[in-house]
């Protein structure tokens, strides 16, 4: 099904839905965003009505995140012996693709089956970035949750990390807090990051702080630590590094009755836990989003690689194909309450 979303500053967008078994996906033109992502009439997204709210309330809910998500130290990057400069957004950094990333563009969407295509291309200098990029992007509604595949080409060497960086609540979207929800990470160090976000080099040992998700618990348990990543993140806003290759078991998001398991081939997973949401938006069903009243599950390679000596860099060959799925595997609870 396909519907006006919202005329915004002069262009029509459109949402489009699919449905199976106990789901419900809607995808806006703008940002390729999740609206809806439902489960037996559980809305699990948080999320707008309009567009003009995904623009001006809160930037980058639920959005495809590119060309680099995360932050590019000093808004550059060298590659093939030349410097290329990005938009700064973010103090000092590049953020989440620059002024305007692949969140506030207008995709191409299309429904096959299962599934809502998108489909982009990103081209040579936009916001600073190399090289033509032919851009798909597949949601699909499986048996028991949502892929997000992506696969892109290029006529160069070029920077490339998507993510999708939906705000999820599984409690559905009245729920004011995922602080009692618990959490699960199969990571044993994550990357460190400065006082402006930017991730280093540098990695921490999970073992003994705050960051030590490797059996559940609550996701409050030491979001207000007296740590210094903590400090300078304002709670979590990290990039957990998950060791192995191929599709794997990610993280694990439970409450009393439902969990959804995450799933990838990247490198790992940055975790965000809402800690900007301002409590003042005019979001779906009335409800206004409190900080910390959704957590963020991005999938990607380790933020700013493309200027480290980190071996799994972001490139995309020239003429080459990238490709990267996570999925959301959404169960009920054997045991629930």
């Amino acid at each position: 099904m396909k519907r006006l979303l919202e005329n915004y500053q002069g262009i029509d967008y459109y949402l489009y839905e699919i449905k199976k078994g106990p789901f419900r996906l809607t995808i806006s033109e703008y940002g390729a965003t999740i609206c809806n992502f439902e489960y037996q009439g559980i809305d699990l997204v948080q999320g707008f009505e309009n567009v003009h709210s995904y623009v001006e309330e809160v930037k980058y809910m639920n959005a495809v995140i590119g060309r680099v998500c995360n932050r590019i130290a000093l808004g550059q990057y060298h590659l093939n012996g030349q410097t290329y400069q990005l938009y700064v957004n973010n103090g000092p950094n590049c953020l989440h693709g620059g002024k305007e990333g692949f969140d506030a563009k207008k995709w191409n969407l299309d429904i096959v089956g299962d599934s809502i295509v998108c489909h982009y291309i990103s081209k040579d200098q936009e916001e600073g970035f190399n090289g033509n990029v032919d851009i798909y992007l597949v949601y699909t509604l499986l048996e028991d949750g949502l892929r997000f595949a992506y696969s892109a080409t290029s006529d160069e060497d070029t920077p490339l990390s998507i993510c999708n960086h939906a705000f999820f609540n599984i409690n559905g979207l009245s729920s004011k807090s995922i602080l009692e929800d618990e959490l699960l990470i199969n990571a044993n160090k994550i990357a460190k990051v400065d006082a402006d976000g930017l991730s280093l080099e540098e990695t921490l040992d999970v073992e003994g702080t705050p960051f030590d998700f490797r059996q559940f618990k609550k996701i409050g348990q030491d979001i207000n630590a007296n740590h210094p990543q903590i400090q300078n993140a304002q709670g979590y806003d990290h990039h957990f590094i998950i060791e192995g290759e191929g599709l794997r078991h990610f993280a694990t998001y439970q409450n009393n009755y439902l969990m959804m398991e995450v799933y990838s081939d990247l490198p790992g997973m940055h975790l965000y836990s809402a800690n900007y949401l301002a409590g003042n938006y005019h979001g779906k069903d009335s409800n206004n989003y409190p900080r910390r009243s959704s957590i963020c599950f991005e999938t990607q390679y380790y933020p700013n690689a493309i200027n480290m000596k980190e071996p799994l860099k972001p490139i995309l060959k020239k003429n080459e194909i990238m490709y990267h799925e996570t999925q959301f595997i959404i169960k009920e609870k054997e045991n629930a309450n």
